[in-house]
């Protein structure tokens, strides 16, 4: 990825994070972006201390189109060009069908569905000028497979499965390679959270060794190893690729 341009947004920890450091270690120059202005500038220090290429933070909330706009020209502004586009961002958002309100709804839809939507049309036309151009989606397994209780976020991410495959579509004959990535169980920042606000009496450590036990590969995937998959895709390696949701998931999927 020498001389490539990246933004990865949400990408002040946990995947997003490793990402842009796989990216930087590849090569690249990458510009994160997330809400807490605190946790991003920190994140952008390590990322900084790795010696590679150039790193910019962007603090802001991608469920606003103000924002994303923002986020896109200070990418461009700082970086130059942008080959690729990591739409990462998102939280897990579930409970009861009929306990869902609208105000959720929208929440989900802005954050995760309209985020992608916003930047990849800011994106697009650049990378088409240039006939390279690189769009990953991360969603999650829910997209293929919805559990019950599995709404807004199952609906939302697949939602952003279909986005994919029309983007791709578009940008294929402009060498605009468009796919999405399948979170399955991977050890971040959302489920060192869940630990923490579910009182386990038990470390970090074990907690995910519990959750790993029912998973067909037995343990948890690492934020690296959804990463790595991230870098086959953004880079020239997976340069027939596109089109394709991807389950990074050790098997937990029933759907291929």
């Amino acid at each position: 990825m020498n001389g490539r341009n990246a933004l990865v947004t949400g990408g002040s920890l946990g995947i997003g994070y490793a990402i842009a450091e796989t990216f930087l270690n590849a090569g690249a120059n990458v510009a994160i972006t997330a809400r807490r202005a605190d946790v991003l500038e920190d994140s952008r220090k390590k990322l900084a201390a790795l010696g590679k290429g150039k790193v910019v933070a962007i603090a802001g909330d991608v469920s606003k189109a103000a924002d994303c706009e923002r986020i896109f020209k200070t990418t461009e502004s700082s970086l130059g060009s942008l080959d690729v586009l990591v739409n990462n961002a998102g939280t897990s958002q579930r409970g009861a069908f009929e306990s869902i309100s609208d105000e959720l709804w929208q929440n989900d839809l802005d954050l995760k569905l309209f985020a992608a939507i916003r930047l990849a049309r800011m994106a697009l036309p650049g990378m088409k000028s240039r006939r390279w151009g690189r769009i990953i989606n991360v969603l999650n397994t829910g997209a293929k497979a919805p559990p019950a209780e599995g709404a807004p976020t199952a609906v939302t991410r697949a939602a952003g499965m279909a986005l994919t495959k029309v983007l791709a579509g578009e940008g294929a004959k402009h060498n605009v390679l468009v796919n999405g990535l399948l979170v399955g169980r991977i050890e971040s920042d959302q489920w060192v959270r869940r630990h923490a606000s579910e009182g386990h009496n038990t470390s970090l450590e074990n907690y995910y060794v519990g959750m790993g036990k029912s998973l067909p590969m037995g343990r948890l995937g690492t934020s690296q190893e959804f990463a790595n998959a991230a870098l086959f895709l953004a880079s020239d390696a997976g340069s027939y690729i596109t089109g394709t949701a991807i389950n990074v998931d050790g098997g937990l999927c029933p759907v291929v």
